[in-house]
């Protein structure tokens, strides 16, 4: 056998969206993709804006002189000042450029923390349901994953928290608006969170970190915001990706923010910068920097996403199904009237797919991804109803 055996297992326990996804594009091939109706990945159909747009042309036509050459490793000077000057403005800090490290998005980014900081056998706490790709990336480092619920809502449940944390635990991974949910974690919960945290750190006499993973911050609904992250706990690393709000999930552009106020601050930038380069990312491309400089504060236009919600939850209310409004991101999260393998089967017998809830550590649910044209969620409405009224008379 050539491949490793951690990753032979690995691999055969592999995220249920690209499995989703792949059936999709056989199923596409075979009836058509007009006649589809898959809601299986997150990958976001709008166009970016013309801010970015624009960027992109300016920096073909007129190149800055060296912007194809090596720069500093955690990016260029100026896309830094760019990202810490609109994250001092967010979340009401005085941020350093040196404080950011431009990263190929999000998992570039979350794994390039993680190497910073995780030791062989450091826990990391991440909350269920989850992004299923923190179960891979924890261990890339050494790490020990340790799954925590959170509430019936998908809330924080802070009881749960502080049972799962231990004398090893050195990471709390929270993703705020949550994947696969849509939950927009409160203001509240974040301040109970930084408490626990805090006296966490008091008993072992060393930083507990919260890293917070944050592609979605932008896309909330309804007047929510996304929670100010640097408020409470100063020990805390954002990460962000431009994969959603600037449409350029392609892209993999990023950064991670390091809070001013953290414990040593100044090793943190320095192991951050210096994993950056040995993790083989090195640097985030070049032009997407300088584009995204230029973008930042620009969003996608989400009448489509604000859209297709309302047109999915008054839809599948009306067909019986139960489920929590998300509050951003573009998710969401029904419970299953039967199994929920069993009723992604039934869904996919009416060419509609889904992703079941068990693959992001909550069985029971589905994951319905509404990042598609508001036609398309309108017009898969019938099956879903369809597919409710057979899984109660199975």
């Amino acid at each position: 056998m050539t491949a490793a055996n951690s990753i032979r297992k690995a691999m055969q326990n592999a995220s249920w969206i690209r499995r989703m996804f792949e059936a999709g594009i056989a199923l596409k091939a075979e009836i058509g993709a007009e006649n589809v109706f898959d809601f299986s990945l997150g990958n976001p159909y709008l166009e970016p804006p013309e801010q970015f747009q624009q960027a992109l042309i300016d920096l073909a036509t007129n190149p800055p002189p060296g912007m194809h050459r090596y720069m500093p490793n955690a990016g260029f000077p100026s896309t830094r000042k760019a990202v810490a000057a609109a994250l001092s403005a967010q979340e009401q800090v005085d941020l350093a450029p040196e404080d950011t490290v431009i990263t190929v998005g999000a998992a570039g980014g979350l794994n390039t923390s993680l190497k910073a900081l995780l030791d062989p056998g450091d826990e990391v706490i991440v909350l269920a349901p989850f992004f299923v790709e923190y179960l891979f990336y924890v261990p890339n480092h050494g790490g020990v994953a340790k799954v925590a619920e959170t509430a019936a809502d998908f809330d924080l449940d802070i009881d749960a928290i502080a049972r799962t944390l231990s004398p090893r635990t050195k990471v709390v991974l929270i993703n705020t608006p949550n994947n696969p949910t849509g939950c927009v974690y409160s203001q509240e919960r974040m301040r109970e969170l930084a408490k626990l945290l805090g006296e966490h750190e008091r008993r072992l006499g060393r930083p507990v970190y919260l890293m917070a993973d944050t592609p979605y911050a932008q896309i909330t609904y309804d007047g929510q915001r996304n929670p100010m992250l640097f408020a409470d706990h100063p020990n805390t690393l954002l990460v962000h990706s431009h994969s959603k709000d600037l449409g350029l999930a392609g892209e993999r552009i990023g950064y991670i923010a390091i809070n001013p106020a953290a414990q040593y601050r100044l090793e943190l930038r320095n192991a951050l910068t210096f994993c950056n380069r040995i993790l083989g990312f090195v640097n985030a491309p070049a032009m997407m920097q300088l584009a995204m400089e230029r973008a930042l504060g620009a969003t996608v236009d989400m009448t489509p996403y604000i859209e297709g919600r309302r047109l999915l939850c008054e839809g599948l209310a009306a067909a019986g199904y139960e489920f929590e409004t998300p509050g951003g991101a573009f998710y969401l999260f029904p419970k299953t009237p039967i199994d929920d393998t069993e009723f992604v089967d039934i869904l996919r017998a009416q060419n509609v797919l889904v992703v079941p809830g068990r693959g992001f550590g909550r069985p029971g649910h589905i994951r319905i991804c509404y990042c598609v044209p508001p036609s398309v969620v309108e017009r898969a409405l019938p099956a879903f109803a369809e597919a409710f009224q057979a899984a109660q008379g199975a």
